[in-house]
């Protein structure tokens, strides 16, 4: 009997033993399950971390992102100072005419134009005949070219300098001009040059004078030749050109009385009119139609 009894005690010391192991085991596996969640959520951290990271540098979320990503809004144009052109065959005094065509002061004849305030152009033609001794003919033409800002085409006066410098080319490069001199005119808007040449034509040899000049976002030319026909001599180049400068200051100031005080109106860009272009104005092709006719 008491040998049963020993047996019994150690059996239950083993199952002490047992149990105390267990429950260690147990305490352990709590352990290690209660450091998943934070290691997970640690772990969750460091992704949200790195996905809002990924989000400041390339996500569509980021505002500065969304900000350096948006199409920049196209910038304004200037508006073109003037709006309006005058009456081409009322920019010239009554003196200045008679002094340019003495026989031809109410020849003047507008040229043809689908949009006055963007283009116009007038021309007079005198004959004074002398007889026997000849004749002294001269023609004038002066035209207007208004050029309006654009957004894809840039402001009024950047495209008025292009035209400008265009026009002043063409009047140095026309075929069998002989003579030919470039100068600068002082004192008419913003530039201004006169290129004068001899022509030989079978009526006669002509002198031509072209001045060329730009206010703001309006282009201004002159052309006026002169010739001693059937005997008559040559008219004076210098005193040609001094009245085709004249007229050309007289042009170019009717330009600013036509707008008033010529101030910029307050829209911020102006839309192109439907004949503002870089191509030559009705005028210029009358001058050189003209020109072919003397």
């Amino acid at each position: 009997m008491q040998r049963v009894a020993v047996q019994s005690d150690d059996q239950r010391a083993r199952n002490d033993r047992n149990v105390q192991r267990r429950a260690g085991r147990l305490r352990r596996v709590l352990v290690c399950a209660a450091a998943v969640p934070a290691v997970a959520l640690f772990a969750t951290a460091c992704s949200s971390g790195s996905d809002g990271a990924a989000q400041g540098t390339g996500g569509s979320s980021d505002p500065v992102t969304a900000a350096a990503g948006s199409v920049a809004p196209s910038p304004t144009v200037q508006a073109a100072k003037y709006q309006k052109l005058p009456e081409p065959c009322a920019v010239l005094s009554k003196t200045t005419l008679t002094a340019l065509v003495p026989k031809g002061v109410k020849s003047g004849k507008e040229g043809t134009s689908d949009d006055v305030a963007t283009r116009g152009s007038c021309s007079w033609s005198s004959l004074d005949n002398n007889g026997v001794k000849g004749s002294q003919f001269r023609w004038l033409n002066i035209s207007f070219l208004r050029f309006d800002s654009d957004s894809s085409r840039g402001s009024g006066e950047k495209q008025a300098e292009a035209y400008y410098a265009s026009q002043v080319q063409g009047a140095q490069s026309v075929s069998g001009a002989k003579n030919t001199k470039t100068v600068p005119v002082a004192g008419t808007g913003d530039q201004a040059t006169v290129v004068r040449y001899d022509l030989k034509k079978k009526e006669g040899a002509f002198r031509q004078q072209t001045v060329v000049a730009r206010v703001a976002n309006v282009v201004v030319t002159v052309d006026y030749n002169g010739a001693g026909l059937a005997g008559e001599k040559t008219p004076d180049a210098d005193s040609l050109t001094k009245a085709a400068e004249k007229a050309a200051k007289e042009a170019v100031a009717s330009v600013t009385t036509a707008n008033g005080s010529g101030t910029a109106p307050s829209s911020p860009a102006a839309t192109p009119s439907k004949s503002a272009s870089g191509s030559p104005s009705a005028s210029a092709s009358a001058s050189k139609s003209s020109s072919k006719k003397s």
